[in-house]
């Protein structure tokens, strides 16, 4: 019963935070930017897709990532499945550590944790950087408008 009841709480809270994320009331200092937003979606999906082909083609040289800590012989849809499956706990930096690269898979491995971290701090300096240009153009306008009153006087 708890966890029913658990369960609904948090369909509820999440479908509340998702509905107000997507139709939230437009404030004077909106920095959300639904460009940018898809964009690092598809950055990321795009990232996630071609290391986890990088890894399913390393794999036909020899096996490259080792499930539970045993080298196994896998068929091609289940090493396509490991590489894709691999390749996200990768890319967003979770790390269960059930399935490990080894040999060149490790630097991959490495490289695509590296680009998952440094993506959003990227997306982040991007929205900041276009809010700054729109703040300083507003102030420009402003002055603007007050150096137009003092000399119109």
């Amino acid at each position: 019963m708890v966890a029913v009841v658990a369960i609904i709480l948090i369909i509820v809270l999440l479908g509340g935070s998702l509905y107000s994320f997507f139709h939230h009331k437009s404030y004077q200092r909106s920095y959300f930017s639904y460009e940018i937003f898809y964009t690092l979606i598809l950055v990321y999906f795009s990232v996630l897709i071609s290391f986890g082909l990088l890894y399913f083609m390393l794999s036909f040289s020899g096996v490259i990532l080792v499930e539970g800590g045993v080298l196994q012989e896998v068929g091609v849809l289940e090493s396509l499945a490991h590489s894709m499956y691999f390749s996200g706990v990768t890319l967003m930096t979770v790390g269960y550590g059930d399935i490990t690269p080894i040999g060149w898979g490790r630097l991959l491995a490495l490289l695509e944790a590296m680009i998952g971290y440094l993506l959003p701090a990227a997306f982040f300096l991007k929205v900041w950087l276009e809010s700054k240009e729109k703040d300083d153009d507003e102030r420009g306008e402003q002055e603007k408008e007050k150096k137009h009153e003092v000399d119109y006087l």
